[in-house]
C-alpha cells in the first residue's frame, strides 16, 4: 500500500470516529453551522488552537475530553528556530479557501516573520513556509482578509482570536479526531507498572510457533544492525577519541559554552615554584597554524613555572602502561635550547611518571617523550615544568596512551571503542546528526577540516555546547569502519544546516536568516558545497593519483575506503529551500557517482508534515533509501507492531538511523530495552524493506549528559552497559540473511496480550544457524514450542541467552542457558519480562 493510502486510511478512521453525537441525545437540535474560534496562547508557546460556540457566548475547547480540565489542542505548531527560545505562534490567523484552509503567523513577538501552511481538512498540514513580514505576497497570502480580532472567555479565561463562521459537520470531525488521538496517546503511554491490574489473575501461557507454510522464506538486510555515532555528551573528546587532555589546542571559546572560566585556559593553569597562579598569556601572531590560531605565550621568569592540566574530570592513567606526551613548542632565540621535565601527578602532588623533554630554536618544533606510570590513578593531572628565565610559545600539547584500539596512532579508547565492537555493527553512521549539519550555517560540518596533521585541522563548535577539536576526525572515522568491517556511512548537511539552529552566520541580516534553515546556503555557493562532497568520496575512493586519493595516502592509507553509502541530510524540514538543495546535491552524485548510495531524510517524526512531504519527495526524486527517526515511549512500539507491514516494496527502502525508547524518567530501564527487542522481531520481518537500523543516541560521559537515555554510559574508569546495549549486541551477534514467515498460537486471544509477545525466525547463511528470538513483555512465563523441524536444525542441546529482571532495573545483564530440541521442536520457557534468543545449528 502507497504512503499516501495509508494516510487517508487513517484520516478516514479518524472521521469515522468523529461520527458520535457532541452532547448525546441533542443532535436533532444542534444548528448547522456554529462560530469558531482559532487563537494561540498569549505568550506564544502553544500551537494553533481552537474552541467552538453555538450562540457567540458559551465556549467549548477543541479538546481530549478525558484529558486534564484545562487541556487544549495544538492543531499546528510552529517549526521556527531553537527548541526552548523559539517554536513560538503569534496572532495567528486562519482563512477559509475553496479546497481548505490556510492558517499564517507571526513566529515571535517580534512581528518580523510571517510562517504560513495549507490544510484541507485542519487535521493534515503541509510543511510550513516563512518569510519576511514585508515579502508574505510571495507566500501566497497577501491581501488575504481575516476576521476581527475578538476576546471570549474560556476556561476562566479572557482569551484573544479570531471568529469565522464553519458548518458544525466540520467541529464534530475535529472533535472526533481529537478524542481518538487522545485515546491513541494513553494507549501509547502504557507502562508496565500497571501490568499488575492489566493482567490481574492472570497465570502462564502456552505460545505454539510454527513456520507458515503459505509463505516462502525471503532475503532481509545483510545490514540490518549498526551504529550511529554522534559527538553528543562529550562522546569524542574526552571519550572514545583517547586523547587525555582537555583543550590541547587552546582554542576553547567563550561562544561553545557560557560556563565560568571557559576559554583559551580552560583546564589549564599556571604557577610559579612556589604554587602561585600566574596569568596565561595568549597570542595568535605567527600561531603554528592558522586553523589553530592561540597559543600560550609564555615570559621569562627568574624562577621556574608550572603548566598544568586537569584533563578531562581528571587524567586517568594505568600501571604499567605507557603514555606519550608531545607539545609544539618555540623558544624565544634561534640558539636557544631548554629541557623541560613532563610529570604525571596524584592529585596529592605525588609524581607516578616522570621525563624530561628538549626543545630548541625560535620555530615551532615537535617535542615529545613516553611516559611510563608506575601506579593507576583515575584522577591525576599534567604537569610541565617550564624552567627560569624561559621566553617560550606552546601549542598542541597532548598526552595519549600508546596502547589504543587496534593500536592505531591517534586512536581511540581501548576499552571504548571494543565495547562497540562487540556489538557486531554491519555499519557506522557518522560524525551525527545535528553535530552534521550545525548550529548555523556557518557551523555546518566541513569534512576537510578534520583532516591532515592534527595541529592544522579547524577545531569546530559543537552543536551540543563545547569544542570539537576533529582529533576524531573523518580518516579516524574510516579506519575504525575498517576496523570494525562495518560499512562507513557519512552524513553531510543538504545545504541547510539544523531546523533548530539558534546562532546568526556570517550573512544573516534578519530573523528568517539567524535562525532555523537561515534560508540555506546561497544557491551561488552550491557549486562548492557539492564538490567538496564530490571530493569525500575521491578521498575514500580515489586512486593514489587523485587529488584527493593522494591526501589519503599521504594520510598513510593508500587503499581505498570502499565508501558505499552517503546520508545527505538530518531531520530537515522538508521545506522548499530543503527540496531545492537536496535535489541539487542528490542530481550531481547520480551523475557523477551512480555507485553510491544516497540516504535521504524524512524528518524527525514517524509522522507529520515533515515525514508525508518527505516521503513523497523521496518517491519523487527516485532516492534509494530515505532516514527515518522517532523517540517514542514503549507504548508506542508495542502498538505499533505493523508499522512499516505496508512499507511499498517497490519504493526507497529505509534507514531507521535514529529511535530509543523514552520512558517518562528518561533512563534506561529493561522496560525500554525489551519494546525496543519486541519492535525488532517485527523490524526482521520486515527486513526486505528496512535495511538498516541504529539506536540512539550511543555514548554519554556521566556527568555531561546531554540527552537521555543513552546506550552506554562511561567515565574516565569505567563502562556502564545498559539493557538497550545487551539488546542491540543480542541482535547484532545473531544476525540472519533470510527470513522465515511463521506464525503463533497464544492460549489467550486478547490483544493486550499478543502485541506483547514477539518472535522471529532467520537464518545466518554463513553459519547456516537458525536463529529464534523470542520477547515476552508479559508479567508471566510464557511456555514456547517452536517447531523447526522443516528447517533441519540438530536435536539436542542449543544455546540461549537470556535477559530478563524487573522492568525498572537498569543494570540488568543477560546470561547464557541450553534449551532442548527434540524431533526438531524447541522447548522453552520464557520467563516474565525476557528476552530471549537461541541459536540452533542446522544439518548443512
Amino acid at each position: 500500500m502507497k504512503f499516501d493510502a495509508i494516510l487517508k486510511v487513517a484520516v478516514g478512521a479518524f472521521a469515522l470516529t468523529a461520527s458520535f453525537v457532541i452532547n448525546a441525545g441533542t443532535s436533532c437540535n444542534m444548528p448547522d453551522s456554529v462560530l469558531l474560534f482559532s487563537y494561540s496562547k498569549a505568550d506564544g508557546r502553544s500551537g494553533l488552537r481552537l474552541a467552538w460556540s453555538e450562540d457567540g457566548i458559551v465556549w467549548n475547547s477543541i479538546a481530549d475530553p478525558v484529558g486534564p480540565a484545562d487541556a487544549a489542542y495544538d492543531f499546528v505548531s510552529s517549526d521556527f528556530g531553537p527548541w526552548g527560545s523559539h517554536k513560538t505562534m503569534f496572532a495567528p490567523r486562519l482563512y477559509k479557501t475553496s479546497d481548505g484552509w490556510i492558517a499564517t503567523w507571526y513566529v515571535s513577538d517580534k512581528k518580523e516573520t510571517v510562517a504560513y501552511t495549507r490544510s484541507a481538512d485542519l487535521i493534515n498540514w503541509e510543511p510550513q513556509k516563512y518569510s519576511k513580514k514585508e515579502d508574505s505576497c510571495r507566500l501566497g497570502c497577501c491581501g488575504l482578509r481575516h476576521g476581527e480580532p475578538a476576546g471570549i472567555e474560556l476556561g476562566g479565561k479572557r482569551v484573544y482570536g479570531e471568529i469565522i463562521k464553519v458548518p458544525f459537520s466540520l467541529v464534530r470531525n475535529l472533535t472526533g479526531y481529537v478524542k481518538e488521538r487522545g485515546s491513541k496517546h494513553r494507549r501509547e503511554s502504557e507502562l508496565m507498572k500497571d501490568d499488575g491490574n492489566r493482567f490481574a489473575g492472570m497465570s502462564g501461557l502456552t505460545a505454539n510457533i510454527s513456520l507458515d507454510e503459505r509463505k516462502a522464506p525471503y532475503r532481509i538486510s545483510d545490514k540490518l544492525i549498526g551504529i550511529f555515532f554522534e559527538d553528543i555528551s562529550y562522546a569524542a573528546d574526552g571519550g572514545l577519541y583517547a586523547e587525555l587532555i582537555q583543550n590541547r589546542d587552546f582554542e576553547y571559546d567563550y561562544s561553545e559554552n557560557h560556563k565560568k572560566g571557559w576559554g583559551s585556559s580552560y583546564s589549564w593553569n599556571l604557577s610559579d615554584a612556589a604554587g602561585n597562579r600566574l596569568k596565561m598569556n595568549f597570542s595568535t601572531d605567527n600561531p603554528l597554524h592558522e586553523n589553530n590560531p592561540h597559543y600560550l605565550a609564555v615570559s621569562s621568569s627568574a624562577r621556574q613555572q608550572r603548566l598544568e592540566n586537569t584533563g578531562f574530570d581528571g587524567i586517568s592513567v594505568k600501571k604499567g602502561e605507557t603514555y606519550d606526551f608531545s607539545m609544539f613548542v618555540r623558544l624565544g632565540n634561534p640558539e636557544d635550547s631548554r629541557k623541560f621535565i613532563v610529570s604525571i601527578i596524584t592529585p596529592d602532588g605525588k609524581s607516578v611518571a616522570s621525563a624530561k623533554v628538549a626543545a630548541k630554536g625560535s620555530e615551532w618544533q615537535k617535542s615529545a617523550v613516553m611516559l611510563k606510570a608506575k601506579q593507576s590513578v583515575s584522577e591525576a593531572r599534567l604537569v610541565l615544568e617550564i624552567p627560569a628565565d624561559t621566553r617560550c610559545d606552546i601549542d598542541m600539547v597532548s598526552l595519549f596512551p600508546s596502547n589504543t584500539f587496534n593500536n592505531r596512532k591517534n586512536g581511540l579508547r581501548k576499552d571504548l571503542a571494543q565495547v562497540l565492537a562487540d556489538l557486531k555493527p554491519r555499519f557506522v553512521r557518522f560524525p551525527g546528526g545535528c553535530v552534521a549539519h550545525g548550529d548555523g550555517i556557518d557551523n555546518i560540518y566541513d569534512w576537510k577540516g578534520s583532516i591532515g596533521p592534527l595541529e592544522s585541522r579547524k577545531p569546530l563548535r559543537n552543536i551540543w555546547n563545547y569544542h570539537q577539536s576533529r582529533g576524531l576526525g573523518y580518516h579516524e572515522y574510516f579506519l575504525f569502519c575498517e576496523d570494525l568491517n562495518a560499512e562507513p556511512l557519512p552524513v553531510l548537511a543538504a545545504g541547510v544546516p539544523c531546523q533548530n539552529s539558534g546562532r546568526s552566520h556570517s550573512g544573516s541580516d534578519s530573523e528568517i536568516t539567524s535562525l532555523g534553515q537561515q534560508c540555506g546556503i546561497p544557491m551561488d555557493r552550491m557549486d562548492d558545497y557539492v564538490q567538496d562532497i564530490l571530493d569525500l568520496i575521491e578521498y575514500a575512493n580515489g586512486p593514489v593519483d587523485s587529488e584527493w586519493g593522494a591526501k589519503r595516502a599521504e594520510a598513510g592509507h593508500p587503499e581505498p575506503f570502499n565508501l558505499k553509502y552517503i546520508g545527505i541530510g538530518n531531520e530537515d524540514m522538508i521545506t522548499e529551500v530543503f527540496e531545492e538543495r537536496f535535489k541539487y546535491i542528490h542530481d550531481r552524485l547520480k551523475e557523477k557517482h551512480p555507485e553510491i548510495v544516497v540516504i535521504g531524510t524524512v524528518g524527525p517524526f514517524f509522522e507529520g508534515s515533515d515525514y508525508t512531504e518527505g516521503w513523497k519527495f523521496a518517491r519523487k526524486e527516485n532516492v534509494a533509501m530515505v532516514d527515518e527517526h522517532y523517540y517514542v515511549a514503549p507504548g508506542w512500539y508495542l502498538n505499533n507492531r505493523g508499522y512499516y507491514d505496508s512499507y511499498d516494496r517497490n519504493g526507497p527502502k529505509v534507514y531507521l538511523g535514529e529511535y530509543a525508547s523514552h520512558t517518562p524518567d528518561r533512563k534506561n530501564t529493561l522496560e525500554a530495552a525489551l519494546s525496543i527487542a519486541l519492535y525488532l522481531t517485527d523490524v526482521e520481518r520486515n527486513g526486505d524493506v528496512v535495511e538498516m537500523t541504529s539506536y540512539a543516541p550511543l555514548l554519554a560521559k556521566e556527568g555531561h549528559e546531554n540527552w537521555r537515555p543513552d546506550m552506554v554510559f562511561f567515565d574516565n574508569d569505567s563502562i556502564r552497559l545498559t539493557p538497550d546495549y545487551h539488546v542491540q549486541k543480542m541482535y547484532g551477534t545473531n544476525s540472519g540473511t533470510v527470513y522465515f514467515p511463521a506464525k503463533a498460537s497464544l492460549s489467550e486471544k486478547s490483544e493486550d496480550v499478543s502485541r506483547r509477545f514477539g518472535y522471529s525466525i532467520v537464518k545466518d547463511e554463513e553459519s547456516g544457524d537458525v536463529i529464534l528470538k523470542v520477547a515476552n513483555l508479559l508479567p508471566v512465563t510464557v511456555d514456547v514450542n517452536a517447531d523447526l523441524k522443516s528447517l533441519a536444525v540438530c536435536d539436542g542441546e542449543a544455546s540461549v541467552s537470556i535477559l530478563s529482571g524487573s522492568p525498572a532495573e537498569e543494570c540488568t545483564k543477560p546470561y547464557i542457558s541450553s534449551v532442548l530440541i527434540e524431533g526438531g521442536v524447541v522447548g522453552f520457557n520464557a520467563g516474565p519480562y525476557s528476552f530471549s534468543v537461541v541459536r540452533i545449528h542446522t544439518a548443512k
